[in-house]
């Protein structure tokens, strides 16, 4: 099949925004994983006068991760789905945290902010262009600023692309087909499978001019199949970030 892009992605989530979290839900481990890779960034002081930019929040998990995992931080959340930005508008947040319906793209060439850390959830393997994405998303952060990727990427075994196969093939996509998004679920399969190994994504980062990357994986049924990119934008710029 051919992979969703730009325009038709975004259509195909907002299709599908009405029972997203109640699909994601059925995943053992979905937002504790979230809560990882988001705590894995290590912002100091709770994020107190941190600005974190969440790049393709979607229905507000990840947004709801970073809260947890920094109470004090503001958080500018972005998606290029006005579905499912508006399911995570019509959710409770405090005032410090904004929404605003934009494209990864949009965001990265409009550059008009400086962020002290960027999350990014599931975003990656959705873009037409993660190289371009990359760079200017590393324009965006601050000297010593922090990036996590929290994304589908195989550990480049045969068993773990297998195993991703059976779960898409025997559970996600016919219950996506269920709620009427079998298109979008079945993208979801392919993307994973066309997406770099965790291996290449690190060496992507690298080559985008990212520094101290590394790649951890989550636990549960989805070890070897979703990871946990880390990196900075250059060396550490203050010692609060060398922690």
């Amino acid at each position: 099949m051919t992979l969703l892009r730009d325009h038709d992605l975004a259509r195909a989530f907002d299709h599908a925004s009405h029972t997203y979290d109640l699909l994601t839900a059925l995943n053992p481990g979905y937002r504790t994983d979230l809560l990882r890779s988001a705590r894995r960034l290590r912002l100091p002081r709770a994020g107190a006068g941190l600005h974190v930019l969440d790049l393709g929040c979607g229905t507000g998990a990840s947004t709801r991760a970073l809260m947890r995992a920094a109470p004090r931080a503001r958080i500018t959340a972005v998606d290029a789905s006005s579905g499912m930005l508006g399911r995570a508008m019509a959710k409770p947040w405090p005032a410090r945290v904004h929404f605003e319906h934009r494209t990864a793209e949009e965001v990265a060439t409009n550059g008009e902010r400086t962020y002290d850390a960027v999350f990014a959830a599931y975003l990656f393997r959705n873009v037409s262009d993660p190289d371009g994405v990359l760079t200017a998303v590393r324009s965006l952060l601050r000297p010593g600023g922090r990036l996590a990727v929290h994304e589908y990427s195989l550990s480049g075994s045969a068993a773990h692309r297998a195993l991703w196969t059976t779960v898409c093939q025997g559970v996600i996509i016919p219950v996506g087909t269920l709620s009427g998004d079998r298109t979008l679920y079945q993208h979801l399969w392919r993307s994973v499978l066309d997406f770099d190994t965790a291996p290449a994504f690190t060496a992507r980062l690298t080559a985008a001019g990212f520094t101290g990357v590394r790649a951890a994986p989550v636990a549960g049924w989805q070890t070897g199949i979703v990871h946990t990119f880390l990196a900075r934008n250059g060396a550490l710029a203050t010692a609060e970030y060398a922690r």
